[in-house]
């Protein structure tokens, strides 16, 4: 068993400090009082580290999370990916249908665009038939 070069320093702590290292070393699972004063410096140098780095976790949670991320990011690009095949295969069919001239397309453009913005993008089929429905029966109200 080879053994390892450590350095000694000496340094001065208050009896409470004291007796907080005998009372939590053997409970840390430390086999001697240096090994718990080692352990408690360098963890909080980590700390410090963290706090230099203006980073509130530290680096294995962060990794840990990086990876979950990485994912959810995985993830969702594939959900996003299958759902614009589908959208453009659902607009590939409805312009093969319907013959749209470009001025009305442009101004559909710009109502899509105006209702994304106003619903933050959360417009569905249902919100969108009942709006018409409203519409149309403002309209007939000014035909009487």
């Amino acid at each position: 068993m080879s053994k390892e070069t450590r350095d000694r320093i000496a340094f001065r702590m208050q009896p409470a400090t004291r007796k907080r290292i005998e009372q939590w070393y053997t409970a840390d699972n430390c086999k001697s009082k240096n090994e718990f004063i080692e352990k408690a410096v360098n963890f909080y140098v980590d700390y410090l580290e963290t706090k230099d780095n203006k980073t509130l976790l530290p680096m294995a949670i962060q990794s840990a999370m990086d990876g979950r991320l990485g994912v959810l990011e995985n993830h969702i690009a594939r959900r996003e990916f299958t759902r614009e095949v589908e959208l453009d295969l659902l607009i590939g069919i409805i312009a093969d249908a319907f013959e749209v001239d470009r001025d009305d397309l442009k101004r559909r453009r710009a109502q899509s665009v105006r209702n994304v913005k106003a619903t933050n993008g959360t417009i569905s089929l249902e919100k969108y038939a009942r709006s018409r429905q409203e519409q149309d029966w403002d309209d007939d109200e000014w035909q009487d």
